[in-house]
């Protein structure tokens, strides 16, 4: 059976803008309880309250999924996605896949480079931990004699990575163009190692 919070998710899946009146006539609690059930699913980030008029008085609260809470239910993003990639490498050479992936990775780190560019390396790296946090990776980095050593302990890519490893491109590209200097690939998780590790060598920190 599903739970309380559970059943209010689905619900606001299925009905968009839900209000706390809907929901609760939906999963059959009072008010206050799906008040105090919402209250606990927005701080762990799984919804989102908007505001909506309707008529005069005050607009009401309307409650939609985030990313996070839709990720929750199953989906076929991971046989699509796949299935895209297949046809893309039917219709192109191997070089222009790599390229798309590329491409697309600087596209999504420009902006972030510029701003961060003047800043200290430490800086750019605690910079980018939070910044590719958002897109899904989990990104720890320490120091190690005059390099700098990136380990990514999670990665959104990796299920995808397993059939079509050229998309861990877009991770390397990342990094690199967000702080501006040049990382190397050293462990690679689709090669038996327990995690991707990025390292920035000493004579890359006296070039930028």
């Amino acid at each position: 059976m599903k739970s309380t919070r559970d059943r209010i998710l689905q619900t606001i899946l299925t009905h968009r803008n839900a209000t706390i009146n809907d929901l609760a006539e939906a999963v059959d609690i009072n008010a206050i309880s799906v008040r105090h059930h919402l209250t606990n699913l927005q701080a762990e980030g799984f919804i989102q309250a908007n505001e909506e008029r309707h008529g005069v008085g005050r607009p009401r609260l309307v409650y939609s999924l985030t990313d996070s809470g839709l990720e929750r239910f199953p989906t076929r993003y991971m046989s699509l996605t796949n299935r895209l990639l297949d046809q893309l490498k039917h219709s192109l050479p191997q070089s222009e896949i790599n390229n798309i992936f590329i491409r697309m990775a600087k596209s999504l780190a420009a902006d972030q480079a510029d701003k961060i560019k003047k800043l200290p390396i430490e800086q750019k790296l605690d910079y980018i931990r939070k910044s590719l946090g958002d897109e899904g990776f989990m990104i720890e980095w320490q120091k190690v004699g005059e390099e700098y050593h990136i380990t990514e302990t999670a990665c959104p890519f990796y299920h995808v990575g397993q059939s079509h490893p050229e998309v861990c491109v877009m991770d390397q590209t990342l990094i690199s163009t967000i702080l501006s200097i040049p990382a190397e690939k050293i462990q690679c998780v689709l090669s038996g190692d327990v995690h991707c590790t990025f390292v920035i060598k000493a004579h890359s920190l006296l070039e930028h």
